[in-house]
């Protein structure tokens, strides 16, 4: 298997850090975005940051042109689901990328084809459901790059249970992308 691309590897290992400081939160959070800057243009622009920064993360980034810095959007715009809230999200060319963080319900195949069709039944069965399972999904991308993605579930909540790689959730990763556009 061929190494990744340095963007790719930057980007999983911001994702991976961005799961890993969520998950110190605990579970039943709410979504979180984070914008992602290269580090290294990060500094230039604001060179004071540096002081803020952990002495091995400057390291990388002088290092790793690369590198990725995770800046977490405290004020989000009040919209009714994730797929309003991501419709109306742009970013300016300072931002390389973003990352979203959000917790689902998920169930098997099956169980989700004898799900109702009302809203409200539908919500029932699947709080209800035995074969349900809380997942936290996290996903990245860059502008015009790659996506990455971290799903980790709450039965086996332990960090080298968390599952990874470039399209776990493409209807996630694509309207993530659309918001670099």
């Amino acid at each position: 298997m061929s190494e990744p691309s340095p963007d790719l590897a930057a980007l999983a290992e911001s994702v991976r850090e961005i799961e890993q400081h969520v998950a110190e939160a605990g579970w039943d959070g709410p979504v979180r975005v984070f914008a992602l800057v290269r580090t290294q243009e990060m500094l230039r622009t604001e060179p004071g940051l540096a002081t803020q920064l952990d002495p091995t993360v400057l390291a990388a980034a002088r290092s790793q042109p690369s590198h990725l810095t995770s800046v977490e959007q405290e004020e989000l715009p009040a919209a009714p689901d994730l797929e309003t809230l991501l419709a109306g999200l742009s970013w300016p060319a300072t931002v390389d990328g973003m990352a979203v963080t959000v917790e689902r319900v998920v169930l098997p195949p099956a169980a989700e084809e004898a799900m109702p069709q009302d809203t409200e039944a539908a919500l029932e069965y699947l709080l209800a459901h035995p074969e349900r399972q809380d997942v936290r999904l996290v996903v990245g991308a860059l502008r015009g790059g790659p996506s990455w993605c971290a799903v980790r579930s709450r039965t086996n909540d332990s960090a080298d249970q968390v599952g990874q790689g470039p399209d776990l959730v493409p209807g996630l990763v694509a309207a993530v992308r659309t918001t670099l556009e």
